[in-house]
């Protein structure tokens, strides 16, 4: 059955895709990206556009699903510790050369390279010696991935990672064409340069304005190529956001503003897409510093005094989900909560008091706090809401800072100049692993400074587990142990949302929110219902 679907959504897309040639979509995509460098992009926005610029030997369909990109097929052996790739001998990069198992082996190289500056490399970690790569305990060239010839690929795991096509499908795994990365170095991304194997190409970018892409002649499957040319809008005001859609200006939009969810829906409602989005909002403590290194009762009174259901009813009305624990609900795994969420508001309230108190702080010594978000509207009524609720329950006085999305990146990076800041992580793969990986003391997008050994090795036994079921159930200790320490405040689990034209076909609601460009054309509205995308998508 899941096939058919998959089938379904390929078929729906290239039906759609004739009826966009010679026409622009226009994607709202937040804030401006940071970098298209696929090894060094770390957030949603950079994502969107690497989607569009690059494919990995994995790729997605139009509902999410996993399907071969520049790999044509793959086979793992009976112990699930070797992969073997057969690459398209189609496949070309946009100068016309050929995507080879060699581009891959420097691909993948480069992304644990700590010389490389990747915060991504801790995601090859299945890899045979990725985290002694990314720790700078082995060089390299040893890293668990060989090419057997220019369409044959080989990939050696140190564990079992059934997710591993999951992983080589985002963009930290995506190639990058090795003779113009030496040439330029970092600057080999700039207009002009940049050289990628995906259905686009960078033909302009404007900073703090848009990124141009145009349809890519040399892609494998261009035939299949809905539009000419991708424009990305840099769209960190939503409001004005909203404004650019209702006026025509922009196809999808990147969010839609909470506090206009109820109008969207009276005079927009055909246009709104929400839906589940595996990801979590979270407020990160700098556990290296004051006040938090040294003081669980502090993190866990900050986390009890927020009331999670006026969060996601009363200001953000968007389908999102109070979080207790730190992983998004997904097929299979039972997630940990903290027992304080069995409790009623006022009996965490009181809990909360109790635990200020314990921790050293009071009405006559409050404490004093500076709260980082970066720059849109949304984030800015939540980290008011917060700071209200903390001032209320105990007494808490907040300062508030905002900064620019590439700025509030290097500040939390840094660790030494934040205290509480706000934070996302959305999945990149369908599997607990992959919120938990995040805190501990190896990965590189830990910005907490969060380092203990108990998680470490909990997290560490499951990751060895390859019975599915116990990995589970060890993942969930590990979950459990996370929220006993609290080195994150878990707020609530996204739901996407978007504004979407009417007349774009090939556009799927999916629990990634993955949605590449090539799916997607212009189309006459036919008035029939869309596919239904498999329940795993």
């Amino acid at each position: 059955m899941k096939r058919l679907i998959i089938l379904a959504c390929l078929l729906i897309g290239l039906a759609s895709q004739a009826l966009g040639a010679g026409q622009t979509l226009r994607r709202g995509n937040g804030a401006d990206p940071q970098t298209l460098d696929p090894g060094r992009a770390q957030g949603v926005p950079e994502s969107n556009i690497l989607r569009d610029l690059f494919e990995g030997l994995v790729t997605e369909d139009a509902c999410g699903n996993l399907i071969p990109g520049v790999a044509q097929s793959w086979s793992a052996s009976p112990d699930g510790l070797t992969y073997t790739f057969q690459l398209r001998p189609t496949a070309r990069w946009s100068n016309g050369d050929p995507v080879t198992a060699h581009d891959f082996v420097f691909s993948l190289r480069r992304t644990v390279d700590p010389a490389t500056g990747s915060l991504y490399g801790a995601i090859l970690e299945p890899i045979t010696n990725a985290r002694e790569i990314v720790a700078g305990k082995a060089k390299p060239d040893t890293l668990g991935i060989e090419a057997l010839d220019a369409h044959t690929l080989v990939i050696h795991l140190h564990r079992p990672a059934p997710f591993l096509p999951g992983i080589l499908a985002h963009q930290a795994a995506f190639p990058v064409h090795p003779s113009t990365v030496v040439r330029y170095g970092l600057d080999f991304v700039k207009p002009g340069r940049l050289v990628s194997n995906g259905a686009y190409r960078l033909k302009d970018w404007v900073m703090q304005s848009h990124v141009l892409l145009e349809r890519n002649a040399a892609y494998w499957d261009d035939a299949h190529t809905g539009f000419d040319a991708v424009r990305f809008e840099a769209t960190e005001d939503i409001y004005s956001e909203l404004k650019r859609f209702r006026a025509g200006e922009l196809d999808i939009t990147d969010t839609v503003p909470s506090m206009q969810i109820g109008w969207v829906k009276a005079h927009l409602g055909r246009a709104l897409h929400i839906a589940p989005y595996l990801g979590v909002y979270y407020y990160g403590l700098n556990l290296t510093r004051e006040p938090f290194d040294d003081n669980q009762a502090l993190r866990l009174a900050l986390a009890l005094a927020i009331d999670r259901d006026i969060l996601t009813s009363k200001i953000l009305h968007g389908g999102e989900q109070p979080a207790y624990g730190f992983v998004p609900p997904m097929p299979g795994y039972h997630g940990a909560t903290f027992p304080e969420a069995r409790m009623n508001r006022e009996e965490r309230w009181q809990k909360a008091r109790e635990l200020y108190a314990q921790s050293g702080y009071s009405l006559q010594r409050p404490l004093e706090v500076e709260l980082l978000y970066n720059t849109q509207s949304d984030h800015k009524i939540l980290a008011v809401a917060v700071a209200q609720m903390w001032q209320q329950v105990l007494g808490v006085r907040v300062r508030l800072i905002n900064q620019e999305w590439k700025v509030f990146l290097q500040t939390r990076q840094e660790k030494r100049d934040t205290q509480v800041f706000r934070a996302g992580w959305i999945g990149d793969y369908r599997d607990p692993e992959t919120f938990l990986s995040i805190l501990t003391s190896w990965h590189e997008m830990n910005d907490t400074g969060y380092a203990s050994p108990t998680y470490d090795n909990a997290l560490e036994k499951a990751m060895m587990e390859p019975d599915a079921t116990k990995r589970f159930a060890l993942l969930e200790q590990a979950e459990r142990i996370l929220l006993q320490d609290l080195p994150v405040i878990p707020l609530f689990f996204y739901s996407s949302k978007h504004l979407v034209n009417p007349d774009l076909g090939g556009y799927r609601d999916n629990i990634m929110d993955h949605h590449l460009s090539r799916w997607m054309a212009r189309r006459k509205p036919t008035g029939q219902e869309a596919p239904i995308c498999s329940p795993s998508s």
